[in-house]
């Protein structure tokens, strides 16, 4: 008896790790997708179930390689931190991204932000934020049953889930954490370094000038023949 062979094996589908498209337009855009990820990155340092990416390509169903999307900062609570070369939410115990960020520039469409929003709103987001650094508007949805729904008083929002913070200026938005400490860009984080350097470089030299001033005070007093111990 002769056993055939199939013909064809079911080919391994390939998700692709990139679409192709830049991260970012310009350098305002750049500069407000990384300082979100890294601060994001900060503030669940701690939690290890915490996993949190910037321009990373998740797709929500297996086998489809053309429902994605690569959010500008992503938080999915739940999941492990660590490299990945895109969101496989079915390798991710289906756990889909609950907070999601999209920095604006010039060349976004009405019609892709549309579409980004009927994503985020299909495949179970809980909170989307979309800012302009140009215009400095900041609009919020938050999930309500099936939907996102905009939040109506977005200036001083509380996020629910990432506990951060959203304060409108009129030069820029600004995001706080729990602590108070706001979200600062690297350069702002490496001067902060360096200032907090400083000052325990000022305050152990202060400690040793003490220290000095102590020495010399015990050695006159020695050398009048008062002996500090016995005072």
């Amino acid at each position: 008896m002769v056993q055939q062979l199939p013909s064809e094996t079911a080919a391994e589908i390939i998700y692709p790790e990139s679409d192709g498209q830049p991260m970012a337009d310009n350098t305002k855009q750049f500069r407000w997708i990384v300082t979100l990820e890294e601060n994001l990155e900060i503030l669940f340092a701690s939690q290890n179930n915490v996993f949190v990416a910037g321009d990373l390509l998740w797709y929500p169903v297996e086998g489809n390689i053309k429902i994605r999307q690569a959010p500008d900062a992503m938080v999915v609570v739940g999941r492990h931190k660590g490299d990945r070369g895109s969101y496989l939410q079915w390798k991710e115990e289906n756990i889909s991204p609950q907070v999601v960020f999209e920095i604006l520039s010039p060349g976004n469409t009405t019609k892709e932000m549309a579409n980004k929003l009927l994503f985020y709103q299909r495949y179970g987001v809980e909170e989307y934020y979309i800012y302009n650094p140009d215009t400095l508007e900041l609009t919020g949805l938050l999930r309500s049953g099936d939907n996102l729904e905009v939040i109506e008083e977005i200036n001083n929002w509380v996020s629910p889930r990432l506990g951060v913070r959203f304060e409108l200026t009129p030069d820029t938005l600004e995001i706080y954490r729990t602590d108070g400490q706001r979200f600062l860009t690297s350069v702002e984080l490496d001067q902060l370094r360096e200032q907090e350097r400083q000052q325990k470089e000022a305050a152990l030299q202060q400690l040793e000038e003490e220290r000095q001033r102590y020495q010399d005070l015990l050695a006159r007093l020695r050398e009048r023949g008062i002996n500090p111990e016995q005072l």
